[in-house]
């Protein structure tokens, strides 16, 4: 497994912005979906191209554009939902597929309520897209999905992770073609399981607080 956390300084300032507690549920949707699309621009710097045949209003040429299959885009429900328009502006000819998973605050460990994906995942590339990796509990259980139903390259996005997170997705995805790319990697975290220094909990601060 790869680990990408960016270094790039529209990251580190929106991340900054996302973390103070008097954002604006509407400005910290905006700077979500901003950072995803710097993270995803990052991301997909390897996708395979193919070349076709184009008529400008000067000549004919060639050019490159993407190759097959499509893409496919799924958010971890609720707060991955947050992320998806920035994704989907990058990548507007993708698929989106949908995974529901809460997790026990007792046990930390996922559980599954939603489940909208293809049946077959057999050579397609598959981004996964969560606020926050934590645990990694949630990352693992969307990557054993995936792989299940033949998914060979797995890109997962977050904003923040925890080194116990990176930790437990290494460790799961051992052997795979999966690559992690972060907006920032905080120190550790707390006794509650929440990112330390974090942004709290980003489904809350994206939709509000469902009780």
């Amino acid at each position: 497994m790869r680990v990408h956390v960016s270094e790039h300084p529209l990251v580190a300032h929106k991340i900054t912005l996302l973390r103070d507690q008097d954002t604006p549920s509407a400005q910290f949707r905006q700077l979500a979906n901003e950072l995803v699309t710097l993270l995803a621009f990052e991301a997909t710097e390897h996708l395979p191209l193919t070349s076709v045949a184009v008529t400008t209003p000067v000549a004919e040429t060639t050019g490159p554009k993407l190759a097959g299959p499509t893409p496919l885009v799924v958010p971890i429900l609720r707060a991955g939902l947050g992320l998806l328009d920035g994704m989907t502006a990058l990548l507007p000819t993708a698929e989106v597929g949908f995974l529901g998973l809460v997790r026990d605050e007792t046990t930390l460990k996922p559980s599954t309520y939603a489940e909208r994906l293809p049946q077959d995942l057999t050579g397609r590339h598959c981004f996964v897209v969560d606020p926050m990796l934590a645990t990694g509990g949630t990352l693992v259980a969307a990557i054993q999905y995936l792989t299940e139903r033949g998914a060979t390259q797995i890109t997962c996005m977050c904003l923040i992770g925890a080194p116990e997170g990176v930790k437990a997705v290494e460790e799961a995805a051992a052997g795979l073609d999966v690559e992690v790319y972060l907006g920032a990697l905080d120190p550790r975290l707390n006794e509650q399981g929440y990112i330390y220094p974090g942004l709290g909990d980003a489904g809350d601060r994206l939709y509000g607080v469902c009780d």
